[in-house]
């Protein structure tokens, strides 16, 4: 992205945030172009987000006792027969 420095004046920020963001990011004043980038690059994986769990209530606990108890049930099946 490269932007004047009247642009880079108005929405300082935002550019920070997409420099921060790995996203290089030039700005020109009198025919000078200049780079901006972090001076440590945060990896991808500390940007990664936190997602809600689909199902609450399902966790491995409830469904390991589930899977157990359905197990059981076909043994007892199998070994009454």
């Amino acid at each position: 992205m490269r932007v004047t420095i009247t642009e880079l004046r108005k929405d300082l920020f935002r550019i920070a945030d997409q420099a921060l963001a790995g996203e290089p990011v030039e700005f020109t004043y009198k025919g000078v172009v200049f780079k901006m980038a972090p001076d440590t690059r945060s990896s991808k994986l500390a940007r990664l987000t936190g997602q809600k769990v689909v199902a609450p209530g399902a966790g491995i606990e409830n469904a390991s006792r589930r899977l157990l108890k359905e197990m059981e049930a076909e043994w007892e099946k199998d070994w009454s027969g």
